[in-house]
């Protein structure tokens, strides 16, 4: 299996409430960065390295993506869409339900994150391991976000975001890969949070780790959307 084969799922359901009032009518994947919505930003990011067949996990708002894109191809890439229904679902729940869109492996991608980094290489580490799940991480020291990982010696010894450890260096990158068996518990209609699931793997050594030595960067906040639009202007290009 070559990595640029497998479906990108993109986390875009939650309700954004960091961003508002920005996001009260507008959904954050349609928010303004750089002259441009920020989903133009991430397709540009994905198509670039042929990922090009994506799943949005969309809810909250989730008609005007699918107004704005419809099935992608006049951006070059295959777009479809899982709605969490009436009920939010949790990014793990959303991904459950989405698993008829997504095949027996794929990348996970929150919708608010930008990642300059090389897809591909990531997703053929992955397809060489023989965990069912990956995390990327990143050497952070509490810099932009309170350390979650333990990771020493090429792999993740805990993820968790309430048992604090001290040796907790680094970040959930944003950014993972997954085999469907992971998901095979919760049922289509269950809220579950994706870093429980992540945390549950780590504690069972099943979740692969690979360090990412690139910054991250994010619209989760406001100040993360502005430093976001900084960096991005010197070399944005239209879709």
């Amino acid at each position: 299996m070559l990595p640029e084969r497998l479906p990108v799922a993109i986390l875009a359901g939650g309700l954004a409430t960091r961003m508002r009032p920005f996001t009260q009518s507008v959904p954050k994947l349609l928010l303004e960065v750089a002259g441009e919505p920020f989903f133009n930003h991430q397709l540009r990011l994905l198509r670039g390295q042929g990922l090009t067949n994506l799943v949005l996990c969309v809810g909250h708002l989730g008609e005007q993506i699918v107004d704005h894109y419809g099935d992608g191809s006049r951006y070059g890439v295959e777009i479809t869409y899982s709605f969490d229904g009436p009920e939010l679902l949790g990014t793990g729940g959303a991904i459950t339900r989405a698993l008829p869109m997504l095949g027996n492996a794929f990348y996970v991608l929150y919708g608010d994150s930008y990642l300059p980094i090389d897809f591909l290489e990531i997703g053929r580490y992955f397809l060489k391991q023989d965990k069912p799940a990956l995390m990327t991480v990143y050497r952070n020291h509490d810099a932009y976000d309170t350390s979650n990982v333990w990771f020493e010696n090429g792999g993740i010894q805990l993820y968790s975001k309430t048992d604090r450890r001290p040796q907790m260096q680094h970040i959930d990158y944003g950014l993972s890969l997954f085999h469907s068996s992971v998901f095979a518990g919760p049922t289509h209609d269950a809220a579950i949070d994706l870093a429980q699931i992540q945390s549950d793997l780590s504690r069972r050594n099943a979740l692969a780790g690979y360090e990412v030595h690139t910054r991250f960067y994010e619209i989760g906040s406001i100040s993360g959307l502005h430093e976001l639009d900084e960096h991005l202007r010197t070399q944005s290009h239209p879709l």
